[in-house]
Protein backbone atom coordinates (compact mmCIF):
# COMPACT_ATOMS: atom_id res chain seq x y z
CA UNK A 1 0.00 0.00 0.00
CA UNK A 2 1.62 3.48 -0.92
CA UNK A 3 1.56 6.24 1.92
CA UNK A 4 -0.27 9.05 1.14
CA UNK A 5 2.73 11.44 1.86
CA UNK A 6 4.69 9.04 -1.42
CA UNK A 7 1.57 9.66 -3.08
CA UNK A 8 1.26 13.59 -3.54
CA UNK A 9 4.53 16.00 -3.82
CA UNK A 10 5.66 17.86 -1.32
CA UNK A 11 5.09 21.82 -2.25
CA UNK A 12 8.23 22.20 0.10
CA UNK A 13 10.08 19.87 -1.86
CA UNK A 14 12.64 21.34 -4.42
CA UNK A 15 14.47 19.91 -7.06
CA UNK A 16 17.52 21.54 -8.87
CA UNK A 17 18.75 19.55 -11.96
CA UNK A 18 21.61 20.48 -13.82
CA UNK A 19 21.77 19.03 -17.51
CA UNK A 20 24.33 19.53 -20.58
CA UNK A 21 22.71 22.24 -22.56
CA UNK A 22 25.59 21.96 -25.09
CA UNK A 23 24.16 18.54 -25.88
CA UNK A 24 21.39 18.07 -28.22
CA UNK A 25 20.22 14.89 -26.85
CA UNK A 26 20.25 16.62 -23.44
CA UNK A 27 18.72 19.82 -24.62
CA UNK A 28 15.95 17.52 -26.60
CA UNK A 29 15.61 15.66 -22.84
CA UNK A 30 14.90 18.76 -20.75
CA UNK A 31 12.69 20.12 -23.39
CA UNK A 32 10.46 17.63 -22.47
CA UNK A 33 10.64 17.48 -18.83
CA UNK A 34 9.94 21.36 -19.33
CA UNK A 35 6.81 20.82 -21.16
CA UNK A 36 5.54 17.71 -18.34
CA UNK A 37 6.54 19.71 -15.26
CA UNK A 38 3.65 22.26 -15.63
CA UNK A 39 3.48 22.90 -11.97
CA UNK A 40 7.07 24.28 -12.31
CA UNK A 41 8.90 22.16 -9.53
CA UNK A 42 11.93 21.80 -11.42
CA UNK A 43 14.55 24.42 -11.52
CA UNK A 44 16.97 23.46 -14.27
CA UNK A 45 20.34 25.03 -14.81
CA UNK A 46 22.23 24.55 -18.15
CA UNK A 47 25.83 23.68 -16.64
CA UNK A 48 26.90 24.63 -20.16
CA UNK A 49 26.25 28.46 -19.74
CA UNK A 50 27.91 28.63 -16.20
CA UNK A 51 24.52 28.71 -14.38
CA UNK A 52 25.48 25.86 -11.96
CA UNK A 53 24.45 28.07 -9.43
CA UNK A 54 26.74 28.94 -6.10
CA UNK A 55 24.63 26.38 -3.58
CA UNK A 56 26.27 23.72 -6.45
CA UNK A 57 28.71 21.60 -4.40
CA UNK A 58 30.54 20.21 -7.95
CA UNK A 59 32.79 21.76 -10.16
CA UNK A 60 31.10 22.34 -13.44
CA UNK A 61 33.40 19.54 -15.16
CA UNK A 62 32.03 16.72 -12.81
CA UNK A 63 28.39 18.07 -13.49
CA UNK A 64 28.96 17.46 -17.40
CA UNK A 65 29.85 14.28 -16.86
CA UNK A 66 26.80 12.53 -15.34
CA UNK A 67 22.88 13.71 -15.33
CA UNK A 68 22.73 15.76 -11.30
CA UNK A 69 19.86 16.82 -9.40
CA UNK A 70 19.60 17.74 -6.20
CA UNK A 71 16.25 16.63 -4.24
CA UNK A 72 15.44 17.63 -0.96
CA UNK A 73 18.94 18.87 0.06
CA UNK A 74 20.45 15.50 -1.03
CA UNK A 75 22.83 15.04 -4.43
CA UNK A 76 22.12 12.88 -7.00
CA UNK A 77 23.35 11.64 -9.71
CA UNK A 78 23.01 8.94 -12.90
CA UNK A 79 19.81 6.92 -12.44
CA UNK A 80 19.08 8.51 -8.76
CA UNK A 81 18.80 12.02 -10.50
CA UNK A 82 16.53 10.93 -13.22
CA UNK A 83 14.10 8.83 -11.01
CA UNK A 84 13.92 12.27 -8.38
CA UNK A 85 13.13 14.35 -12.04
CA UNK A 86 10.09 11.29 -12.28
CA UNK A 87 9.28 11.71 -9.49
CA UNK A 88 8.87 15.89 -9.64
CA UNK A 89 6.30 15.36 -12.52
CA UNK A 90 2.85 13.80 -11.75
CA UNK A 91 2.69 11.92 -15.33
CA UNK A 92 6.39 10.02 -14.85
CA UNK A 93 5.90 10.19 -11.13
CA UNK A 94 4.86 5.78 -10.85
CA UNK A 95 8.24 5.30 -12.42
CA UNK A 96 10.54 7.17 -10.03
CA UNK A 97 8.41 6.00 -6.95
CA UNK A 98 8.96 2.11 -8.70
CA UNK A 99 12.73 3.70 -8.96
CA UNK A 100 13.41 4.10 -4.87
CA UNK A 101 13.44 -0.14 -4.99
CA UNK A 102 16.97 -0.60 -4.70
CA UNK A 103 17.23 -3.19 -7.25
CA UNK A 104 15.12 -1.19 -9.74
CA UNK A 105 17.86 1.61 -9.49
CA UNK A 106 20.92 -0.71 -9.28
CA UNK A 107 19.49 -2.12 -13.13
CA UNK A 108 18.59 1.78 -14.37
CA UNK A 109 21.88 3.11 -13.26
CA UNK A 110 23.31 -0.25 -15.32
CA UNK A 111 21.12 1.17 -18.14
CA UNK A 112 22.47 4.63 -17.58
CA UNK A 113 26.35 3.48 -17.50
CA UNK A 114 25.43 2.07 -21.17
CA UNK A 115 23.99 5.02 -22.26
CA UNK A 116 27.21 6.97 -21.53
CA UNK A 117 29.51 5.12 -23.42
CA UNK A 118 27.20 5.63 -26.74
CA UNK A 119 26.37 9.51 -25.86
CA UNK A 120 28.99 11.39 -27.43
CA UNK A 121 28.05 9.23 -30.87
CA UNK A 122 24.48 10.47 -30.29
CA UNK A 123 25.23 13.57 -29.61
CA UNK A 124 27.15 13.99 -32.72
CA UNK A 125 24.29 12.54 -34.39
CA UNK A 126 21.88 14.45 -33.29
CA UNK A 127 24.22 17.66 -33.71
CA UNK A 128 24.47 17.32 -37.46
CA UNK A 129 20.07 17.01 -37.24
CA UNK A 130 19.61 20.17 -35.86
CA UNK A 131 19.33 23.50 -37.95
CA UNK A 132 22.11 25.75 -37.75
CA UNK A 133 21.93 28.45 -34.88
CA UNK A 134 22.34 31.96 -35.37
CA UNK A 135 25.41 33.26 -34.00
Amino acid sequence: MTDLADATPSKAASLTVWFDGGCPLCRREVALMRRLDRAHAIDFRDVSRGDAGAACPLDRATLLERFHAEEDGRLLSGAAAFAAMWRAIPPLRPLGLVARNPLVLALLERLYIRFLRIRPRLARWLRRLEPARPA
